[in-house]
């Protein structure tokens, strides 16, 4: 175990691209930091940096107190596990696990021990004479993490490593992964462009855009407080609801007046708002308004007033406990550079495109019991106790406003 610390770490490459601007991080011995953003915003760059494969281009690297930034990758005494498991085809699973073992000239006697150890740990025990061709994807993914963990390295560093396995063992892996770095009370970083791999395993995440650290802290606390409009729309499935308009103070709350003169009116307390939310106070202006996909209830009229967002059901898909509704709202596609960024990572196939063409669409999570029809008009309203997320995206950094449906007081993030 051990203490991983950036200082104002940058990576510029020659051509002159800035993959990696002024990171300052620590990672406690013995935690799991997962990376995550869309393709091309760093984070795997930030993770070659920690272990060596790339050189920083400013800032300075420590690993347990040692600065690093002149060692070689095996002086640093880090383990990394690649995406495509990097195992050698001709050699046994046992001649994989002890390949780092005879570079280091350990005798054979300990060399076996350490080796079937290792595998007993990971349930590979029966699998030692087989090679690489003759494995699961798991399978090969556990001989992965076995040949890193058998050096006993001070940290672990994973690169999208489970990016290769369908769903189901993906889901299998992650608990697998997290259940072995708990045991182990080993420092991992671990990068990943799935948020939901980063929220079901990481102690802390840092969300990555742009080479910059847009918001740290725990799965939770980004969930529920996100420090602006991309860290939101990016954290989540499915992702946040977003509406765009102006909006103001009322005596009840705010209001959003989205559309050509449509409006939504949003409870909440009056004091907390005008305590909190100063970019609220004289003209109205635009902003745009979040909602979590469980923080909204749909109300069956087909005359909503203004207290409920209009909409027509559109797509129903049941997931047997729950069913998401996906329904479209007479209002502009909220689009800004941070979420095409987030379109962009997840475009395949013309997917950007269609999606642009829909309009702004809310994707709702309701009871498996609730009926739900489509072609439908109903009304969408907060939940009691939900949180709502006004950015200002004309301030810098877009910070986050957060208050509570209906509230005592407002939250600010």
């Amino acid at each position: 175990m051990a203490e991983v610390k950036l200082v104002g770490v940058s990576k510029v490459f020659d051509n002159g691209f800035h993959a990696v601007s002024s990171v300052d991080l620590t990672i406690p011995s013995g935690e799991f930091v997962v990376f995550v953003g869309p393709s091309g915003c760093g984070k795997s760059t930030l993770l070659r940096i920690i272990a060596g494969l790339e050189e920083a281009t400013s800032g300075t690297i420590e690993i347990d107190g040692i600065e690093v930034n002149d060692m070689t990758p095996a002086r640093r005494n880090v383990a990394m596990v690649f995406q495509n498991y990097a195992l050698y085809p001709h050699m046994t699973v046992r001649r994989n696990l002890e390949f780092t073992l005879r570079l280091k000239h350990v005798p054979k006697p300990e060399r076996t021990v350490m080796v079937e150890q290792t595998a007993a740990l990971l349930g590979l025990t029966d699998l030692l004479e087989r090679r690489p061709s003759q494995l699961s994807g798991g399978q090969r993914q556990r001989v992965a993490m076995g040949r890193a963990l058998v050096r006993d390295p001070s940290v672990f560093l994973l690169d999208e490593p489970l990016s290769n396995l369908d769903a189901k063992l993906r889901a299998v892996m992650r608990t697998e992964i997290r259940e072995l770095q708990r045991r182990l009370k080993s420092t991992m970083v671990f990068v990943t462009h799935d948020q939901v791999e980063a929220m079901t395993m990481a102690d802390r995440i840092a969300v990555i855009r742009g080479g910059v650290i847009q918001q740290l802290g725990t799965p939770q606390e980004i969930y529920d407080r996100p420090a602006n409009l991309f860290v939101a729309d990016f954290i989540g499935s499915p992702p946040i609801n977003l509406i765009a308009g102006n909006v103001f103070n009322t005596d009840g709350g705010i209001s959003v007046e989205y559309g050509e003169g449509k409006s939504w009116q949003l409870r909440g307390s009056g004091e907390g708002l005008s305590l909190h939310t100063p970019s609220l106070h004289g003209a109205p202006r635009e902003m745009v308004i979040g909602i979590r996909p469980e923080d909204l209830e749909i109300s069956h009229t087909s005359a909503p007033d203004n207290s409920q967002l209009p909409g027509t059901v559109v797509v129903v898909e049941p997931l047997g406990g729950e069913t998401l509704v996906h329904i479209d709202i007479p209002a502009p596609k909220v689009s800004t550079p941070e979420l095409q960024d987030i379109a962009r990572d997840i475009d395949e196939g013309g997917l950007e495109d269609l999606a642009s063409t829909q309009g702004c669409r809310f994707i709702l999570k309701v009871p498996s019991s609730q009926a739900i029809r489509l072609g439908e008009m109903v009304g969408l309203r907060p939940r009691t106790g939900s949180a709502i997320h006004i950015f200002d995206t004309s301030l810098p950094g877009s910070p986050t406003i957060t208050i509570q449906e209906p509230a005592s007081a407002a939250q600010v993030g």
